[in-house]
């Protein structure tokens, strides 16, 4: 097979042509390291080995990318790039890679992510268990944050500040504590957590 052309597209990538018909899309980058050039001949091996050297650097250049943005657990990083830049297999051995090089931790990301939601978004455990299991983080893990942070006292602060700041009034207006009671389940708190919570009016007052 002879390599033909090897024509620009976007995102640094050249669609290589063999044997005058397109084949392959590879990053430039790879194709310069591999010495290859037009009019060499290549084995089917060789270029499903061009391949995968291109779909690794793609998919390192990516973690890297969004690690500059923000911090991921490693499951989502992997998810991430394998729905934009690189094959699943590519993006995973990445997110190991990230995390080999301490990129990446997936248990200070967690504790900071939990602190987050409980202390800043005053989120309830259900919620936060829910967020944290979508990020890949381990149960062991979200047991040991829930306990941590979903302490009586928390919950019960944060549950009277969601209502002071935006259901003020709730404890006259029916409509209004129908509202607030929607949206305290929405943020992850129990039927029983609100009931309680709403019970202590006359200890805030």
């Amino acid at each position: 097979m002879e390599i033909t052309a090897a024509e620009p597209r976007r995102k640094s990538l050249l669609q290589l042509y063999i044997d005058g018909e397109a084949a392959v899309k590879i990053d430039r980058e790879t194709f310069l390291r591999s010495g290859l050039k037009l009019g060499d001949e290549i084995t089917d091996e060789e270029l499903h080995e061009l391949i995968q050297a291109s779909d690794a650097r793609r998919a390192n250049e990516k973690a890297l990318y969004l690690l500059e943005h923000r911090n991921h657990t490693k499951k989502e990083l992997a998810e991430k790039i394998a729905r934009t830049a690189a094959s699943r297999e590519a993006a995973q051995a990445a997110a190991n890679h990230m995390e080999e090089l301490g990129l990446i931790d997936d248990e200070a990301y967690a504790r900071d992510y939990a602190r987050e939601m409980f202390q800043r978004k005053r989120y309830g455990p259900m919620r936060v268990k829910q967020e944290l299991r979508q990020k890949g983080v381990e149960s062991w893990l979200i047991d040991e944050l829930l306990e941590e942070y979903g302490d009586g006292a928390l919950l019960e602060e944060n549950l009277r500040a969601v209502l002071e700041r935006k259901y003020s009034g709730w404890q006259e207006d029916e409509k209004i504590r129908r509202r607030a009671f929607g949206a305290l389940q929405r943020m992850g708190y129990t039927y029983e957590q609100i009931r309680q919570g709403m019970a202590a009016e006359d200890e805030w007052g």
